[in-house]
C-alpha cells in the first residue's frame, strides 16, 4: 500500500456507500487488489481502519469549514448558513448504516464523530449565532443555545430519522427548510429579508 491517503479515501468512500460493519476488510481488500495481509500491516483492526478513514473524511470537512468561515467573517449568519451547506453536502454520500454501524459496532469512531460535531459545529455554529446576535443580526431576545439543541444539532439523526431524506429531497431544499427557515424566524426584522 503505497498511498496511505488514497487508501483511507477509498476505504471511507466504500463504508460510508455500504455501511461500515457490512463492507468487510474482504471487500476492501479484494475491490483494492491487494490482500488482507497488506492492509494489517498498516492497521491494527478493522475499527482502526473505519476510525482512520473517518478522520480523513471529518478532516477535509473541517478544511470546508474554516476556509467558510473566513470568506463568511464579516456575516455571521451566512457563516452558519455556509457550514450546513458543507454538512449537507457531506452528509448526502452517507448510507444511514454508516451512522448506525459507527453507533452500535465501532465505539471510538462513533466517540471520533461526536467530537467533531460537538467541537465542529455546534460550538463553531453557536459561536456564529452569538456574533448574529451582537451584530444585530438575531433578535436579543433568542436563547441561541436553546436553538441550537432544537433545530441545528443532530441534524443528520433528522435527515435519516425514518426515511433518507436526501432521496426525496435535494440539499438546497433541505438546507432552505432545516436551516434558513429556521434562522428566518430568529433573525432581526431588519435582517430575515436578507437571508437567502
Amino acid at each position: 500500500m503505497e498511498n496511505q491517503e488514497e487508501f483511507l479515501e477509498f476505504a471511507i468512500s466504500k463504508f460510508l456507500k455500504f455501511g461500515s460493519k457490512r463492507f468487510t476488510l474482504d471487500d476492501l481488500a479484494h475491490e483494492m487488489g491487494i490482500s488482507k495481509k497488506t492492509i494489517y500491516r498498516y492497521f491494527s483492526s478493522k475499527e482502526e481502519i473505519v476510525q482512520e478513514s473517518l478522520k480523513y473524511l471529518l478532516t477535509g470537512v473541517q478544511t470546508e469549514i474554516t476556509e467558510a468561515r473566513k470568506r463568511e467573517k464579516n456575516n455571521p449568519i451566512q457563516g452558519v448558513i455556509s457550514i450546513y451547506r458543507i454538512g449537507l453536502n457531506n452528509l448526502k454520500k452517507f448510507s444511514p448504516s454508516f451512522l448506525l454501524g459507527l453507533q452500535k459496532y465501532y465505539p471510538r469512531a462513533n466517540e471520533l464523530f461526536n467530537e467533531f460535531r460537538a467541537k465542529e459545529i455546534h460550538d463553531c455554529v453557536f459561536d456564529l449565532l452569538q456574533q448574529a446576535q451582537i451584530k444585530g443580526q438575531i433578535r436579543m431576545n433568542v436563547n441561541l443555545e436553546l436553538t441550537s439543541l432544537l433545530y441545528l444539532n443532530r441534524l443528520e439523526y433528522v435527515l435519516f430519522s425514518s426515511n433518507n431524506l436526501f432521496d426525496k429531497y435535494s440539499s438546497t431544499e433541505l438546507l432552505e427548510h432545516l436551516v434558513i427557515n429556521n434562522l428566518r424566524g430568529i433573525a432581526t426584522q431588519a435582517y430575515a429579508s436578507k437571508l437567502s
